[in-house]
């Protein structure tokens, strides 16, 4: 293995991002802001009280918008993703049957010249059959027209041909 074939194959890269700010420094600063607020403030305690309700209030809700549209996004995007996965099975289902079809042609294609080719052999044995025996009958009429008839025994003398020929 070279020094650099590692490269050729796919891998995931992960970042990791330290930012300053984020969720945990709003409520950090919402706290110390309230606390400042408290010592410094020129209202009486009820109107502080009042105020810190208020703005408790508003901060739960601006904290419940933020999940909810947090976890809508997240809906949003694993549905993306199904939608996408979805598209891609689809797209490989319908590449496998186009194969099929295809593997499917070919085979009826190739079962289909075998038989033509089969039937094409057993017409040219056939053809080679006829023209053996043709041939063999020439050949005894011409031995036979030679020799003047046949054997004492009946049988035409075949002295050249071998045993098999006289099937």
């Amino acid at each position: 293995m070279g020094r650099y074939d590692h490269y050729d194959e796919p891998y995931i890269i992960v970042e990791r991002r330290e930012v300053g700010g984020g969720a945990g420094a709003l409520f950090l600063g919402l706290a110390i802001g309230a606390g400042l607020a408290l010592l410094f403030a020129p209202k009486s305690g009820e109107e502080t009280r009042r105020d810190i309700e208020r703005q408790a209030r508003r901060a739960r809700e601006r904290a419940s918008e933020f999940a909810d549209e947090f976890s809508n996004n997240v809906s949003d995007t694993l549905d993306q993703a199904r939608h996408e996965v979805e598209d891609r099975l689809d797209a490989a289902r319908d590449a496998m049957e186009v194969r099929r079809r295809q593997v499917a042609r070919a085979v009826e294609a190739g079962r289909a010249a075998a038989q033509q080719a089969r039937e094409e052999l057993e017409q040219r044995i056939a053809e080679g059959k006829v023209a053996y025996e043709a041939g063999v009958a020439a050949a005894r009429s011409q031995s036979s027209a030679a020799r003047g008839g046949s054997t004492a025994d009946g049988e035409a003398d075949f002295p050249d041909l071998p045993d098999d020929a006289e099937a």
